[in-house]
């Protein structure tokens, strides 16, 4: 296939015919188009200045897919016919197009390429507004703390098949969403945990353990001890401070840390700490397999 068949079976529209992407068309662009210049002269006029990142995204996408800015001359071998493909701006903000293909071609990668067919079930971790702001600010500390989620549930799970870290191994794929449905920063996990463990039998080579799903008492353990580790690596980086009178990780204090619960069976549970809110880590049911799983 040439880059003329690769570029219009991209684009091609449910008519077969290909029909160039037209952003200046869309409702978005338009009021982006109209305000996004009003308001940057407003925030300059003000002495102030919005982020370099910020300008960038909203810049880059009042340039995806239009032709002044940039194309390519695709050609088929067979039939000859030729199109103009304008550039995109690739960027990871509000630009509809651009991200719908981030979200497809991800969800390819791991189906095709990444997790095994073995049964899947999603974990949803959400953070306290102060954490958010933290995470959202210093990416670095994000990350050690989702080590320090990944390697509780992976241990909880090698430890419920009945098995050690020398003989079993676990995995997941995790997502980082940093925003709500109201677009609010709203940083937190969406981790693809296989559900159960690949156990190194050494006269049968490596097997497939599945285990039951977290019951209450089990998931109660695990936000206590996420909790804690978080609770005690932020503190010994200077981030977080422990109250005098009152432990950031007692079990008796009102408000919440994080707080467990487990979607389509009504079960939740919560770590109360000294952060008065209330968020959550969440179990949803498992997906059977690949027969039954074909859009994850």
């Amino acid at each position: 296939m040439a880059i003329g068949d690769m570029a219009g079976a991209a684009s091609v529209h449910p008519t077969g015919l290909y029909q160039r992407h037209r952003p200046e068309q869309s409702l978005l662009y338009q009021i982006v188009a109209q305000h996004y210049p009003m308001f940057r002269d407003l925030m300059e006029a003000q002495c102030k200045e919005l982020p370099t990142y910020v300008q960038r995204e909203f810049d880059d996408f009042l340039k995806c897919g239009r032709l002044e800015h940039g194309f390519l001359r695709v050609r088929c071998d067979s039939c000859h016919v030729e199109h103009l493909v304008a550039f995109s701006c690739k960027r990871r903000g509000f630009c509809p197009s651009c991200g719908a293909r981030r979200m497809t071609e991800s969800a390819a990668l791991l189906v095709d390429d990444v997790l095994p067919r073995q049964p899947i079930r999603q974990w949803v971790l959400s953070f306290p507004f102060q954490l958010r702001y933290l995470f959202a600010n210093r990416p670095a500390v994000m990350g050690q703390v989702l080590g320090i989620v990944y390697r509780v549930i992976a241990t909880h799970l090698i430890k419920k098949a009945g098995l050690t870290h020398q003989n079993a191994r676990t995995g997941a794929v995790t997502l980082i969403q940093r925003f709500g449905s109201a677009l609010n920063l709203n940083l937190h996990f969406h981790m693809l945990f296989l559900d159960g463990v690949y156990a190194d039998d050494p006269h049968k080579g490596l097997r497939f353990v599945r285990v039951k799903a977290p019951s209450h008492e089990e998931l109660t353990a695990l936000v206590g001890t996420i909790a804690r580790r978080v609770g005690r690596k932020l503190e010994r980086q200077g981030l977080l401070e422990r109250d005098i009178e009152n432990s950031y990780l007692s079990a008796r204090q009102t408000g919440a840390f994080v707080s467990l619960h487990q979607q389509a069976r009504s079960s939740r549970e919560a770590l109360v700490a000294d952060i008065k809110r209330a968020d959550s880590l969440s179990t949803e049911d498992t997906l059977s397999g690949w027969d039954d799983a074909c859009g994850l």
